[in-house]
Order: C-alpha cells, then sequence, then structure tokens
C-alpha cells in the first residue's frame, strides 16, 4: 500500500525539510502554489503580461517622475583604470538581456540538430512562414515611413514573442495539435534568428576595430574550446563574459554574444543516453555506495545534451526574472491626451500596428501555402488552413523583441520611441485577442465536447 506520509515526515530527512517542504503557512499557501505556478505553460506569459501593464500604470500614476529615476539610475562598473558606465535600463537590455538570447541560442541550436530544423521537408513550411510573417511586416511599415523621421524602425514589427504567442496557444489545451505548436515554435524560433541577424547588421553603433578583433580572438578560443571537447560551464561562462564585454564595447550590440555562445554549447550529450541508462541499471542491482550514488548522478547529466540542461537550469531565470524586469524597464510609456492622438495617426503607430496584425497573418499564412502548394513543405499534421491563419495571427504578438528594437531603432528620439511602443502594444493586444479568436472557430473540438454537442442535438445521430 501506497504511503500517506508526507514528504517532510520521511526518514530521508536528517534534520528538517527545505522550507517549500515545510509545514510553515508561507509554504503551503504561498510557496508550494508559486511553485506550480511556474510549471504551467503559459505562466511566463502571464507574468510578462501582469509586468507589463504594472509598467503602464506606473509611468501614468502619480509616481511616474520615478519611473524613469529608477530605470535611469546611473550604475558605474570599475575594473581597475576600465570603467562601464550604463544606467540600469541599459544594463537590462544589454546585459540581463544577453541571458535571454543565449537561451534562444540554444534552443536554435537543439532545433537545428535534433529537433524540427533537422527535417527539410518538416521544417520547409516553417521557415518560409517566419520568412514571409518576418519581409511582410517591414515591407508594410516600410510603405507608410519611406524616407520619414522613422523609416529606421521597419525591424520593429518583424518579431514574434515566443511566450506570449505559445501562452495564447496553451489556453486551449489539447484542441490544439501537438504538430501545430511545433509549427508555431519553430516558426518562433526561425523568426529570433532573423530578429537576431536584423539586430547584428542594421542595428548597431559604430564598429571599434580593437575590440571587435578582440571578439573573434574570444569567439575562436570559445570554438577551440569546443573541438577539444570541454564540457566544464566555468570556463564557458568566463569566456562568454569575455565575449560579452568585446561586443559591447567594439559596437555590436552585445547580446549577440549570448546568441553566439548558445550556438556553440554542444547539443548532444556526452554519453550515449542507451549506454549510460544500462551503466545506471548495473550500478542500480545492489546497494549503492556513495561514489556509485555520485556516479550515477554524473550519468544521468552526462546523458542530456548540454543545450538541454543549460536551457533547463536557464530558462526560468531568464523567463520569470530577465523579460518581467526587460517589460518593466520599457514597457512604461506616459499617457497623455496628445501623445495617444499623435499616435493614432502616426506613420510609425500606423505602420508598426498593420505590420503585426495584417503583415504578420498575411506574410505566414501566403508564404506557407505557397510552399505547401509547390510540394516542397507540408502543413502540420491535423491543422487545416483556417486553423493556420488563426496560428499565423498569433504570431503577430512581438512584444519582447519589438519593444527591445525599438529602443535600439528611436535611441534618443522620445517621441517616435513612444509611438513606437504605443504601436507594439497595441499590435500585440489585437494580433493577441484577434489570434485568440481565430482559434477558438477552427481549432478542432476536444472529444468530450464533440459528444456534448451530440447529446444536445440528438437528431444528429439519425442517419
Amino acid at each position: 500500500m501506497q504511503s500517506t506520509k508526507e514528504p517532510w515526515t520521511s526518514p530521508l530527512w536528517r534534520s528538517r525539510p527545505a522550507f517549500l517542504y515545510s509545514r510553515r503557512p508561507l509554504a503551503r499557501f504561498v510557496g508550494r502554489p508559486a511553485a506550480a505556478f511556474l510549471h504551467i505553460e503559459p505562466a511566463s506569459g502571464i507574468v510578462l503580461l501582469v509586468c507589463a501593464v504594472a509598467a503602464m500604470v506606473w509611468a501614468n500614476s502619480p509616481w511616474a517622475a520615478s519611473y524613469e529615476a529608477v530605470w535611469g539610475l546611473d550604475i558605474t562598473l570599475h575594473i581597475g583604470d576600465f570603467e562601464l558606465h550604463h544606467s540600469l535600463r541599459d544594463w537590462i537590455n544589454d546585459g540581463l538581456m544577453a541571458i535571454f538570447f543565449f537561451v534562444v541560442g540554444m534552443e536554435i541550436k537543439s532545433e537545428i540538430v535534433s529537433g524540427e530544423l533537422r527535417s527539410v521537408k518538416s521544417a520547409v513550411a516553417p521557415i518560409a512562414g517566419a520568412i514571409g510573417g518576418m519581409a511582410a511586416p517591414a515591407l508594410i511599415y516600410t510603405a507608410f515611413n519611406a524616407g520619414g523621421a522613422g523609416a529606421g524602425g521597419w525591424g520593429v514589427p518583424m518579431a514574434t514573442d515566443i511566450a506570449f504567442a505559445v501562452g495564447v496557444l496553451a489556453l486551449f489545451g489539447s484542441r490544439i495539435p501537438s504538430a501545430a505548436r511545433v509549427f508555431l515554435l519553430t516558426l518562433a524560433i526561425v523568426d529570433d534568428l532573423g530578429a537576431i541577424a536584423v539586430i547584428a547588421v542594421f542595428y548597431t553603433d559604430d564598429i571599434r576595430s580593437g575590440w571587435l578583433t578582440a571578439a573573434g580572438v574570444v569567439l575562436a578560443i570559445a570554438i577551440v574550446l569546443r573541438l577539444l571537447n570541454v564540457w566544464s560551464a566555468p570556463v564557458y561562462l568566463v569566456v562568454g563574459i569575455a565575449l560579452w564585454l568585446a561586443m559591447l564595447e567594439s559596437g555590436i550590440h552585445a547580446t549577440i554574444a549570448g546568441v553566439i555562445m548558445g550556438l556553440i554549447i554542444a547539443a548532444k550529450p556526452l554519453f550515449d543516453p542507451a549506454a549510460a541508462h544500462a551503466r545506471a541499471q548495473e550500478l542500480a542491482k545492489e546497494g549503492l555506495t556513495a561514489e556509485e550514488t555520485e556516479q550515477l548522478v554524473r550519468l544521468r547529466r552526462d546523458a542530456l545534451a548540454p543545450t538541454e540542461r543549460l536551457q533547463a537550469a536557464n530558462h526560468p531565470f531568464s523567463s520569470f526574472v530577465v523579460l518581467p524586469l526587460f517589460a518593466l524597464a520599457n514597457a512604461g510609456v506616459a499617457l497623455s491626451g496628445d501623445l495617444v492622438a499623435t499616435a493614432a495617426s502616426s506613420a510609425v503607430t500606423v505602420g508598426i500596428v498593420l505590420g503585426l496584425v495584417v503583415g504578420k497573418t498575411l506574410g505566414i499564412t501566403v508564404t506557407t501555402w505557397i510552399v505547401v502548394k509547390l510540394g516542397i513543405g507540408r502543413l502540420p499534421e491535423g491543422t487545416g488552413w483556417p486553423l493556420l491563419t488563426g496560428i499565423a495571427a498569433v504570431a503577430g504578438i512581438g512584444f519582447t523583441v519589438a519593444l527591445f528594437i525599438t529602443e535600439l531603432a528611436f535611441h534618443g528620439t522620445e517621441a517616435l520611441t513612444a509611438e513606437a511602443k504605443i504601436g507594439v502594444l497595441a499590435g500585440s493586444l489585437i494580433a493577441a485577442l484577434l489570434g485568440a479568436a481565430l482559434v477558438a472557430l477552427t481549432a478542432p473540438k476536444r472529444p468530450q465536447d464533440a459528444l456534448e454537442d451530440l447529446s444536445a442535438c440528438p437528431n444528429r445521430l439519425q442517419p
């Protein structure tokens, strides 16, 4: 019979259990429910949305002056004679966001090595959709802003926010075919790769050749370490920080260092998983010594690809610390009647909204339709064109990377930055609502829903 003892009553506890497993009211009513919440699929999107709303409320509250005061706070780091001088917002955008892009880089590497991007037939449709979903919004934006002061913002509506997009689909549970989820994830990852390329090529400052050379040397060291099969995480951490610093000072956006390090990390395990499992079974046949237990732990660790382990380790921090801080620091726009009126007629705002809502939907759907009709790609299993159109609309949620590119494109131009942020927030909200409505109307019904419909209309059962 299964034991009903609580985990903290187990004799395995030598003294007392960790806080989360204790009987304390704070652990029972706050800690454990919070831990459970963090494991649900839409959790990161919900936290991100809450922080974006909080930033807007803060920026339009009686304490609005403190919003810019906090995020504009000057923080200087001295290392001998070397000095790094940035605002708190810049430390988040240039520093912490490198961790987010590091996770993105590992996701791209995993998809290329063992995911959907490994199979050409499966990858063609989402890759084509991503390309169309980047090109169409950029063209729509350019049509409104060519030759104007906001012409440089064409990259803003190109991005898809993975956390929000996946969160919207998660609301429909099992009604969304698994292949359709994979399609959106693959599309969003390729979209991120495109956004990274755009940032690296088009949104960089003046290049400093000395620091760029230093970045190249550090990158070469990282590649050599990878070829020598060095697996030490602390070594790569030091190399990654050095690469980030060299990128930051070179003029190329520092977050690119995160992507590069993510792509360098190995996507295959050190030990063959089947062999590791067999060895673990051998060790478990008899009582384990302390040394054998440690060996078992190492086997379990090394049977997982480093990208998988590091994603699991970094994803919570990226999703629940980095991105919420980014939203708090960047989503706050002080609204006024004049600003709203200006934004409503602004070519920047209109171009971004139409790019995210119309450009994403049409670009993804049309390019996917073309490659499917040409026979070089295929629709996700269980997904029809109406549902694919809904998923394409959901991909128009461009919050995180769109705000990130906004800061790069309009840096130092407060009016255009505010108009662009309003466009990103409005366009993402419209895309989320439109996409959710289309998915709700077109997604296959769950089996129990179909049975309820039949029982409500018994005539349908008649031949």
